[in-house]
């Protein structure tokens, strides 16, 4: 259907708002509650701000706790560490929603990174300390590239090459990403409990959401809720013991310290290493692609047209400036487009740009808050395992619309699609492989022993990034569409570049921050 560009509701249903593209051409999503441009009431944004961010607590918790797990970090620091992961995220969504692309994308941190960063730690060896340091110098110095590459138009010159035969098997695979993740295949998995979890937000988000708005609006919210309660009254009662997955101690919150000294800087001055700075901006890389890959979902979830060059350029170069500061405060990763929020927007259908601020600026005040940090450690991880199942599945989902542009009937877009998809979940499980066999420098000494290439690709930048972009399914796949796409000849048609550009936002269309307040 087409949809009204004058038209921007707030009080539910769903509207194409200036952020959107052509305005007789553009496709509205007919289950979004709450636009880009929305701003509910204040006492729902709250909760519905605290919904978003609890789609993403599972890897704003557990990137930490590899690295903790990885560094030696004593309890202490990994509460502070913890608490510096939702001070950062805090603050990269409000840049990135303020000044940035302007998307109700949650920033977090990054699988993307996690990789480098553990490479890193291992090359350092310890202390904490010395290994936090290595991190924040090579995630400064990444970042740094990541916000030239965006606000010089480099990211959004390439969208042209990016049809949907190209974006849909990105997205789709960053839906699958965490299928094999240990909160849901753990062979010690608690299928009672992360079931649970799983069915409480399929009924309140697809069975009683016709009875009551709130189940629409809150089944994440809901459906964690009711897990957690379940596995603290299992505990409390003596069924789920400390050795059992699931059980749930809430007293070690009271064991925090109440306010966290969170600043910048606070495992010392940053330390600068040549090959530990390419490596880990091969992670940026593989970020930046995962990141493009969601601008278009979210855009899709919401019912606005496809990113313009002009915002995709923003939202990469803010990220970049996101990545900065949390190499400067500390966390060890970086900052970057939240995929799990945008599943949240397809379940409950909210997709304000001002919910995702109010859920940013509770978490950036919590985050100095150390019970709290523990209290969300608490969260079993089959609650986490059944929020991904649902999540990341609508993610999935969304990648295939895409494909609704496309000729389907056309060998060549049939051939590049499937092919994309295998091997960006076959190849990232080879990595995989080789990472639990010998590790990244395994992997080193198998390229360097490569007939002719061998000291090219055993070296060890070369062997870092190639290591890193090959673990990461949605830059696997994007690499292989693209050349797939742009050298299989196909017409625009064919190729769904006519009907995409169709709906596609204007480049005036997305005003920076300048540009708004100097009207």
């Amino acid at each position: 259907m087409s949809a009204d560009t004058t038209d921007t509701t707030t009080d539910g249903g769903t509207s194409a708002t200036p952020e959107g593209g052509r305005a007789g051409e553009r496709e509205a999503a007919s289950f979004v509650e709450y636009g880009i441009e929305d701003r509910p009431p204040a006492g729902e944004s709250f909760f519905l701000g605290i919904q978003h961010y609890l789609t993403m607590v599972g890897a704003n918790i557990a990137v930490p706790l590899v690295l903790v797990n990885a560094m030696g970090a004593s309890d202490a620091q990994a509460t502070t560490l913890i608490g510096t992961f939702f001070v950062v995220s805090g603050v990269a969504t409000l840049l990135q929603t303020t000044v940035g692309n302007r998307y109700p994308l949650v920033q977090g941190a990054s699988f993307a990174l996690l990789a480098p960063a553990v490479t890193i730690v291992a090359a350092v060896g310890g202390p904490f300390e010395l290994a936090m340091r290595e991190l924040q110098g090579a995630i400064i110095a990444a970042a740094a590239v990541q916000v030239l590459v965006g606000y010089s138009g480099l990211m959004g010159r390439i969208k042209r090459y990016l049809s949907p035969v190209v974006v849909a098997p990105v997205i789709v695979l960053i839906g699958l990403s965490l299928f094999n993740v240990p909160q849901i295949v753990t062979t010690e998995q608690n299928w009672w409990l992360l079931g649970f979890t799983l069915v409480s937000i399929v009924v309140f988000s697809q069975y009683l959401e016709s009875y009551t708005r709130y189940a629409r609006l809150f089944p994440v919210l809901l459906g964690v809720i009711a897990a957690y309660l379940l596995a603290l009254v299992l505990s409390l009662a003596g069924i789920y013991g400390p050795e059992q997955v699931g059980f749930v101690d809430p007293t070690t919150a009271a064991d925090a310290p109440l306010v966290l000294s969170i600043t910048p800087l606070q495992w010392g001055t940053p330390s600068f290493t040549g090959a530990f700075i390419v490596g880990m901006f091969a992670g940026v890389v593989a970020s930046m692609i995962e990141s493009y890959g969601d601008y278009f979902a979210v855009a899709r979830l919401a019912g606005v047209g496809a990113p313009s060059k002009k915002r995709i350029d923003h939202g990469i170069g803010m990220e970049g400036i996101g990545n900065v500061f949390a190499g400067i405060m500390g966390t060890g990763n970086g900052s970057t487009s939240y995929s799990e929020n945008i599943g949240a927007i397809g379940i409950t259908g909210v997709a304000s740009r001002y919910v995702v601020q109010v859920g940013a600026v509770v978490m950036l005040i919590v985050g100095f808050f150390g019970p709290f940090s523990q209290l969300i450690a608490t969260i079993p991880q089959p609650i986490i395992g059944g929020l991904f199942i649902a999540m990341f599945g609508q993610i999935a989902a969304v990648g295939l619309s895409n494909l609704k542009y496309v000729d389907l009937d056309s060998q060549r877009n049939v051939f590049t699609i499937g092919l994309a998809l295998f091997a960006g979940l076959a190849i990232p499980a080879y990595f995989g492989a080789v990472d639990a066999a010998g590790g990244i420098q395994g992997f080193r000494e198998g390229m360097a022993g490569v007939a002719v290439i061998g000291p090219v690709l055993g070296n060890q930048i070369v062997a870092d990034t190639v290591f890193v972009i090959g673990s990461t399914g949605m830059a696997v796949g994007g690499i292989i569409a693209l050349i797939l796409d742009n050298t299989i000849p196909g017409t625009r048609e064919e190729r769904g570049l006519d009907q995409w550009e169709a709906i596609s936002e204007e480049e005036h269309e997305f005003q920076t921050a300048l540009e708004r307040y100097s009207e």
